[in-house]
């Protein structure tokens, strides 16, 4: 499936790749309210991969619900809703609102935002504060929540198993990992939120870090994500104990990426003999 933030609304890239032969599609993140995002420049290409400061830019749930769902809702497979807010009060609202919208699957929540009741401080950096928002999530909907988390904190282990003991039935990882560039003749960075996330090649071992230590300490689904270019690299992920896992910057490379790492992994089944993808997950074992 794709990541977050990397296959718009999913409409763009229809008329490239058939989108029923995805596992699922993921959409923007999207707010209660519409957001502009940062100034430009918003991308930035480095060594290995990739700089992104979009700021979060999407058009808001009403503008969700009227412009972008219905032309969703004509694909067989699951839409899971990226999502995210500045308060654990805004993260329950934009639950409650996006549970009740048919052709809706799952919601995916971006834990990676600064909580302003908090300083500042990104909701997905302790596990105390992944309890309280999990659990707000839960209560507030129907539907299957998944929780996205970030690499950036001292025990994965620990955070997982928080999100997992308050009701999340799958969490992604990873997010982006902080980082930044600056330009030398104009002696100031070169984006223009100044910082933003890096992905693509760079980060695919702390990615592949990430999952090994949540899969040996929670029991539900982990979504594999970050640095993902290829099938060789999604059954790494698969390996380490993802049970799906979700492409980003591979699309802006080659529109046909995530196409082609699905007959990647069905042949290299079929070569080594495996009947069930499952036979590979969590396979690399000590």
């Amino acid at each position: 499936m794709p990541a977050a933030g990397t296959f718009g609304y999913g409409e763009e890239y229809a008329s490239l790749i058939d989108l029923n032969r995805l596992g699922a599609i993921v959409t923007k993140g999207i707010s209660l309210k519409p957001q502009e995002g940062n100034l430009p420049p918003r991308i930035w290409e480095t060594p290995g991969g990739m700089l992104n400061s979009i700021g979060l830019h999407n058009v808001g749930i009403e503008a969700f619900i009227q412009q972008k769902l219905p032309f969703l809702r004509r694909f067989k497979v699951p839409v899971i809703v990226n999502f995210f807010g500045y308060t654990i009060d805004e993260y329950a609202e934009a639950a409650r609102r996006l549970s009740t919208l048919q052709g809706v699957a799952a919601l995916e929540a971006n834990l990676s935002c600064p909580n302003i009741k908090a300083g500042g401080i990104h909701f997905g950096c302790t596990a105390t504060s992944v309890v309280q928002i999990t659990k707000n999530l839960v209560t507030s909907s129907n539907l299957t929540i998944i929780v996205k988390l970030s690499s950036q904190v001292s025990n994965i282990k620990e955070i997982a198993l928080a999100a997992e003991g308050e009701g999340a039935e799958a969490i992604t990882l990873i997010n982006t990992v902080p980082a930044m560039a600056i330009d030398l003749e104009c002696q100031k960075p070169v984006l223009g939120g100044i910082t933003g996330g890096l992905s693509g090649p760079a980060i695919k071992p702390i990615a592949l870090k990430a999952v090994w230590d949540a899969a040996s300490a929670v029991k539900i689904p982990i979504i594999g994500v970050g640095g993902i270019m290829n099938y060789r690299d999604a059954l790494e992920f698969l390996m380490a104990g993802a049970t799906a896992i979700q492409v980003g910057t591979a699309n802006f490379i080659n529109p046909m990426a995530m196409l082609e790492i699905i007959q990647g992994i069905d042949s290299f089944l079929e070569q080594r003999g495996f009947k069930n993808i499952r036979d590979i997950i969590g396979s690399a074992k000590l």
